[in-house]
This record gives structure tokens, sequence and C-alpha cells, in this order.
């Protein structure tokens, strides 16, 4: 019985056989990310988290929104501990173990984190969202990502985009759902937070094994029909490989590390706050329409994955990245004004594109990664990459949080508390800028060589 099993989970076992179509891959992927999205709605239960003992309102023993943001921040950092040393793994093992795997890590995550909101022990909310359901986060994020690259060797770009666009979009359904949930479970001496983990984790468990059941990879030597690779590779796009340790060793990987923790940084701390910065910026907003907001950034950012990756495929991935962060510079400088003038619409305009571009980040990474280092090893080398995203998950809240926290007790009005925070941001993808300018292809050295053919 349990050799059956571990040949259920093996490599082998999931080859696909002759006829099977490569885009029944994307909605195992989806299944996965739609459920570990939810990490983008996480903002949604901050301020009740603030009230499980008060209910109404805060009590003296309730928790703070900075203890409460250590949450997010943990398990992004979890991200992208787990994605570095487990990379290299899941390339041997395959896709299937590794969702099956992310799906027990996540949906326990929220089982623990349940019993911690019940006992009122913030320790346990970190251990399991902050740890289990980061570790699940990891693991589940890079599970179907090379393996979508090599069923789309002709659009590396646009498939990266369908495999993570699901992980963007996983807060437009975790939003209003987590929001309709508490409402459903809340009673005048609970705020339904509790009952909502308990549901969301059985649900996510579900799901993510649904989305491991489907997954195929290509037998050995796939290629799509009538797809022949270019004869002669873009300047910034190498036919060669380099093995994983040897990428390390390389200023590219570094550059790209900077441009990736710098890109994330400025948009992940306002993700991680974005329902409680929309009803402070803008009083007038209710909890279920700051709810919505998140709803729509998650749209945004769900569709600029899709869009930006696919369109790194005809422009190039420096020149998309150079998009980012010249635009986003202008936008995020622009954020302030827009709460001056007290346009709602605007303020959301400029998010709108500004997480658009965040997502789109994210979805053109893996394949930025294949042009400069291959497509052997990127699987490896893309776990190790997301550790700029555990920097990013800890520098971004605790400059949104922090400096907001500052702000309010100098006495500046709640609605002015993130102005300095956007001015900083804009200066940190200045940063971004300047590392992707500085993009070069790989030298030779660096290339693995070929095996000798044998007799």
């Amino acid at each position: 019985m349990a050799e059956s099993a571990s040949n259920w989970f093996s490599r082998e076992n999931i080859v696909a056989k002759p006829g099977f179509s490569r885009w029944l891959v994307p909605p195992a992927a989806l299944c996965v990310h739609l459920c570990i999205g939810q990490v983008y709605a996480f903002s949604v239960f901050n301020l009740p988290m603030t009230k499980l003992i008060g209910i109404t309102e805060s009590a003296p023993d309730d928790w703070k929104l900075t203890e409460l943001g250590w949450i997010f921040s943990i398990a992004i950092v979890f991200l992208g501990l787990a994605a570095a040393f487990t990379g290299s793994w899941l390339d041997r093992q395959g896709p299937r173990k590794a969702m099956f795997i992310a799906g027990i890590l996540f949906g326990g995550g929220f089982l623990v984190s349940s019993v911690g909101v019940y006992l009122h022990q913030l320790w346990l909310i970190y251990l399991g969202y902050g740890v289990l359901g980061g570790c699940g986060l990891g693991i589940g994020y890079i599970s179907p990502v090379k393996t979508l690259m090599t069923w789309f060797p002709d659009r590396p770009g646009m498939a990266t985009g369908m495999a993570i666009m699901g992980f963007g979009g996983g807060a437009m359904i975790a939003s209003p759902l987590s929001v309709w949930l508490m409402n459903y479970f809340s009673t005048p001496d609970s705020v339904g937070v509790a009952q909502t983990f308990l549901t969301l984790g059985i649900i996510y468990l579900i799901f993510m094994f649904v989305g491991g059941t489907i997954v195929r990879v290509p037998a050995e030597g796939w290629k799509p029909e009538g797809y022949t690779a270019p004869s002669q590779p873009k300047k910034m796009v190498t036919d060669a490989n380099v093995h994983v340790d040897t990428a390390l060793r390389t200023p590219q990987f570094y550059l790209l590390w900077g441009v990736l923790c710098l890109n994330v940084t400025a948009g992940i701390g306002v993700l991680g706050q974005a329902s409680a910065m929309s009803q402070e910026m803008f009083p007038g907003v209710t909890a279920a329409a700051a709810a919505g907001f998140v709803g729509l950034l998650s749209l945004f950012n769900m569709l600029g994955r899709f869009f930006w990756a696919s369109t790194s495929d005809y422009i190039g991935r420096r020149t998309t990245y150079m998009i980012f962060f010249l635009l986003g510079m202008a936008l995020y400088a622009a954020v302030p004004w827009t709460g001056a003038i007290g346009s709602m619409a605007l303020f959301v305009a400029c998010y709108a594109v500004i997480i658009s571009m965040y997502g789109g980040g994210f979805a053109t990474i893996p394949a930025y990664l294949k042009d400069i280092f291959g497509i052997r090893y990127v699987g490896a080398i893309h776990g190790r990459l997301l550790t700029a995203w555990s920097a990013a998950g800890v520098f971004g809240p605790v400059l949104v949080n922090y400096i907001r926290e500052y702000q309010i007790e100098s006495g500046v009005p709640k609605a002015d508390a993130y102005n300095v925070t956007m001015y900083i941001m804009a200066g940190l993808l200045f940063l971004g800028f300047l590392c992707n300018l500085m993009m070069r292809p790989v030298h030779e050295k660096y290339h693995e060589q070929p095996e000798p053919a044998k007799a």
C-alpha cells in the first residue's frame, strides 16, 4: 500500500501520455495558486483581530495592528525560505508531491491559527499561518512554474503568467469570502475569525489536492508541434545552462535579487495593509468597501501577472522591468496628492496600476531567470531568488506599519500617516531601476559544459 502511494506521487507516474493537451496543466496550477494567493487578502482579518476581546472596539488586552502585521511578514519570510531550500528537491520529485505537501502545510496552518484565535494566543498564529502556512506558500508557489515553462517553451513569459496569475487573483475570491464568513459566524461574543480560519483551511486543503491530482509533466525531449528553438538567441537570452550553485556566484543573480526585492518591498507593504489604509485615508470608506478595494487590487494583481509576463515575451524582460520601476516611481509619488484632494477614484487607479506591475514582476522573474541562466535549473534558481521576497515581506510591512504608528503618535492625522512611506517606496523603486539597468548576459565561464558524446 505504501509502495503504491509512493509510486502515485513519483515524477515518473505523472509523465504525460502521447496526445495529452498542455492546456490541461494551467488549471492544475490555478487550483494551487488561487488558494495560496489568499495571503494577499489577509489584511481583511487585521482590524477584526484587534477586537477579539472588545468585539465592537479594541480592548486593552486586544492585539495591536503592529503585532498582527508580523503574521503576514513571517508567512512571506518562510515562503522564501521554503522555496529556497526545496527548489532542487522539487525538480527531482516533481510537482504532484510538492502540491500535496503544500496543501497539508497551508491548510494545516489555518487550522492551527484557528486554535490560536480561539485561545487568544498570538504565537500560535505566528506558528500556524506564519511558519506552517508560509512553508506551504513557498512550496506551492514554485511547484508549477518550471512545469509550465517546459510545456510552453515558445511562450515562457505567458506560461509563468498563467502559473502565477492565480496567486494574484486568490485574494479576489478570499477577501469577500472571508468577510462573508466572519459575518456569518459572528455572534455577540465573537467576531467569527476562528471559525473562518477553520473553514478556509479545509477548503484550501481540498482544492490544492485537486491540483496535485491533475498536474502532469512532459516526456523527455517533448516540444510543441511545429516549434523550433531560435538558432540565434537574443542578446539577453541564453541557450546554455548555469548550474544553481554556479548561479549564486554570478553578479546577475544578486542584481535580479535586488530587482525582485525592491519591486516587492514597494508593493507588499501596501497590500498587507490595503484594507486599513483605504479606511484611514478616506474615513467614509466602510469595511465592506475596503474589502472590495482589496478584491479589486487582487484582480489587477492577477491580470497584471498575465499581461506583463506575456508582454515581456515581445519587448524583453529587462525592458518590462524598466517600465515597472519608472512608472511605479511616478505613481507612488502621486498617491499622497490623491489623498490631499480627496479623490478615491484616483487613489484606486494609481494602486490598480501599481499592483498590476507588482504582480507582473513576480510573473516575469522566472522567465527572466530562464533567459539569463537557462531552463535546466530554473526551478531551483527561482527558489533561491525568492529569498528576496522573504526580505521584502519584512521590509515592506514594517515600513508601512511603523512609520504610520510613528506619524500618528507625532500628531499627524491618520489620513496623512502614509504619505512619507509612499515617497520612500518611490525611492526604493529608483534603486531597483539601477539594478535592472546594470543587467548583462552571464559570462560564458559560468555556463555548464555539455556532456561529451559516448563512443
